[in-house]
């Protein structure tokens, strides 16, 4: 049976922990706060160890966007955050153009995001071309959400029950997509440019 439910998901799930945690395996903030799996249908952990790594796992993003069967959502931990949104500003818009979404969980400080600091994630100054959900109760998150043109969202008081699925994460960006788009109709119709 969740084979046939997995098939009807919109979404081809990337998630993007951090890599090499001392002390082995452990629960990723996506697990905690929202009982939702560990991985994805495709996994590519963020090693920051230096530029060459990153670049590794450019290329290992670039594989894995461009072979998914679906449109994706990544989903993000700290440093990867920023690595997310450092490949989505430098990365061909074929590429780029797959990704539906992205859930950023508790990101580092967006300072090494900036062009002139000379950071590992130094990109140029962009909105993201697709949604994002920040998902933070700390300083980094509503910093991170008006750099890449997202949208803050408290964690919930609560863990729900684990389900094994991902079909929260999907609505999640399914409701804040349809907003996005309905806010634009509405600009359209308020400054009179017709519908196409």
């Amino acid at each position: 049976m969740a084979a046939g439910l997995r098939l009807n998901d919109p979404f081809s799930i990337i998630t993007l922990p951090m890599a090499g945690r001392p002390g082995g395996e452990r629960a990723t903030p996506w697990e905690n706060l929202f009982a939702w799996p560990r991985q994805g249908d495709i996994q590519v952990p963020f090693d920051a160890a230096s530029r060459e790594a990153r670049d590794i796992w450019a290329t290992r993003l670039d594989h894995a966007v461009a072979h998914a069967d679906k449109a994706v959502l990544l989903v993000a931990e700290g440093a990867a955050c920023l690595a997310s949104i450092w490949w989505a500003r430098l990365s061909p818009s074929d590429y780029v153009s797959k990704v539906a979404g992205a859930l950023f969980f508790q990101p580092s400080s967006v300072d090494a995001l900036h062009r002139q600091s000379g950071e590992l994630f130094a990109s140029p100054e962009a909105l993201l071309p697709f949604p994002s959900l920040v998902v933070d109760g700390a300083v980094h998150g509503p910093a991170l959400a008006t750099i890449c043109g997202g949208r803050l969202v408290s964690p919930p008081r609560a863990t729900p029950q684990p389900t094994g699925m991902w079909r929260q994460a999907q609505r999640l960006i399914e409701r804040f997509s349809a907003g996005v788009v309905e806010q634009d109709l509405r600009v359209l119709r308020t400054l009179g440019i017709p519908e196409r």
